[in-house]
């Protein structure tokens, strides 16, 4: 586990402009104590206010109790909605819950630039890494494994809020237009009303199947890995539902009637026409 850090007393003063210190977490000796792991789930009813006209709901994935409650309250007083998971396992099933996350790298069931490695094979959730690893090849693999920004404890307080709202600043900004209607050929897919036509005659779809189609749909013309699919039909990329998915393409594939439409990319997923 990473050497955890913890907010300074109250009454540690604020940086200003003339040239005070920053605030910043001060490290701890201490040994972390007892891990609980807490319900993504479970919200409060009196959530922070409105961050630059959006709600910024944060995964703070930290073991380490006394860093992880101060990592809560300091980010709550910025005005984000912070969630506690301390394994990375937690993060992987719950990521689609948030806007970004601040990610640990020494945690209890694995390595986290692996937990990385993995969420970015579902996932483009901004990702600041917060760790007591300053050494360079943590920092290269860390930045090249698909973190948004990496941070090293302990941190200054006004930089990391600065940062989270910078990356998720540039999410925001980097969100296209949605389409609400994808025809290929004669086969209509209606995103808003989750109806599909083949040849104008509506074909009933289950809602996994639908939901196949649709994030199929919003790439056309580009493969989609089978952990991308699992994660978004299924809510866990890493659970043993690979079969499940290929029954549900083969069930698809007969009710659509066009072969072709949805080409089996060997090894890594499908892909909607050509």
């Amino acid at each position: 586990m990473d050497r955890d850090a913890r907010l300074d007393p109250p009454d540690a003063p604020e940086h200003d402009d003339a040239g005070t210190e920053p605030r910043e977490f001060t490290a701890s000796a201490d040994p972390p104590s007892a891990v609980e792991t807490t319900d993504p789930t479970n919200t409060s009813d009196n959530d922070p206010p409105m961050r630059e006209d959006r709600t910024v709901r944060l995964a703070v994935v930290e073991d380490d109790d006394e860093v992880g409650d101060a990592l809560v309250e300091v980010l709550t007083d910025n005005g984000f909605i912070p969630e506690r998971q301390t394994r990375g396992a937690d993060l992987l099933l719950w990521h689609r819950r948030y806007d970004a996350v601040i990610l640990d790298l020494g945690l209890p069931d694995g390595d986290g630039l692996d937990v990385l490695r993995q969420l970015r094979e579902v996932s483009k959730v901004p990702v600041v890494i917060l760790t007591a690893r300053d050494d360079e090849r943590t920092v290269v693999r860390g930045l090249r494994n698909g973190a948004d920004d990496f941070i090293v404890k302990p941190p200054r307080l006004d930089e990391l809020v600065a940062r989270l709202e910078a990356v998720t600043r540039r999410a925001v900004t980097q969100l296209g237009p949605v389409a609400t209607e994808v025809v290929t050929g004669d086969v209509r897919v209606d995103l808003i009303a989750r109806e599909v036509e083949v040849g104008g005659e509506l074909v009933f779809l289950t809602q996994k199947e639908f939901e196949l189609v649709r994030i199929l749909v919003e790439r056309p013309g580009s493969a989609v890995s089978r952990e991308l699919l699992m994660d978004r039909v299924w809510g866990d990329a890493f659970l043993a539902v690979s079969r499940s998915l290929d029954v549900h393409i083969s069930t698809l594939r007969q009710k659509l009637g066009r072969p072709g439409l949805i080409a089996t990319i060997r090894g890594y997923g499908y892909r909607w026409g050509k």
